[in-house]
């Protein structure tokens, strides 16, 4: 089979990418499908149909369901096999409790150290997601909503604090996090909070305020989304 292109790699059906192994392939393939979207709870992830995909014999499957497994991606059930991990309401409402003190307290600190065209930037992101709100894809909203964040407190002065924050929006692509899925109209809401955090910054006005208003952003995030989990357990119930 002729090669194929991933961002601009050269890619075979059987090696994947240049000095990347089968297994490490395989992996990142797979993720980013549950990231994505494309596998969701539930989704069975059969060794040998991936094995046939891959063109690769069902080892290199197994290491990479592995690895999923080990970060909370997948589950591995006796007589069942591996299927991908439900979102977890548990999991999800303390990682986003914990992003809401940590990047609250990092946009803070960054505010003063945040330049003009960097605004804009974040400014012209928000526009994006305004914008697709028209012909609404949740899974691009995310990723969209991911880098206006990550525009502010990736100045913060504290680079661990940096990592705290980042670690925290690691975990929540491994709950698979969109609320914006099952809470489309939070979107809107979204986008008009982000104009009032924008307005903040450039008003230069005390550390505390911006903090505050940070943190209400995403603790309102969360409201939706236990007001909907909510929902749903009165009507299964």
């Amino acid at each position: 089979m002729a090669a194929e292109t991933e961002r601009g790699r050269p890619v075979t059906a059987v090696d994947g990418p240049v000095g990347m192994s089968k297994s490490q392939y395989a992996y990142q393939v797979i993720k980013s499908r549950i990231t994505g979207g494309s596998y969701g709870p539930g989704y069975r992830l059969v060794l040998g149909t991936l094995a046939k995909e891959f063109r690769v014999s069902p080892v290199p499957i197994r290491e990479a369901i592995r690895l999923l497994e080990a970060e909370g991606f997948v589950h591995f059930e006796h007589n069942v096999g591996a299927t991908v991990a439900a979102i977890d309401p548990v999991e999800y409402q303390h990682t986003m409790q914990m992003l809401a003190i940590v990047e609250g307290a990092a946009t803070a600190l960054a505010a003063p150290h945040i330049p003009e065209e960097a605004l804009a930037s974040a400014a012209e992101l928000n526009q994006r997601m305004r914008a697709s709100l028209r012909d609404f894809d949740p899974i691009a909203f995310t990723r969209l909503n991911h880098e206006f964040h990550e525009s502010l407190y990736e100045h913060c002065p504290n680079p661990r604090l940096i990592e705290v924050v980042r670690h925290g929006w690691s975990r929540m692509a491994a709950i698979r996090e969109s609320t914006f899925s099952f809470v489309p109209g939070r979107a809107e809401a979204s986008v008009v909070e982000h104009d009032q955090l924008i307005e903040l910054i450039r008003a230069r006005v005390a550390p505390e305020w911006i903090e505050n208003r940070a943190r209400a952003h995403r603790t309102a995030t969360i409201d939706a989304f236990l007001a909907w989990k909510n929902e749903q357990n009165e009507s299964e119930g």
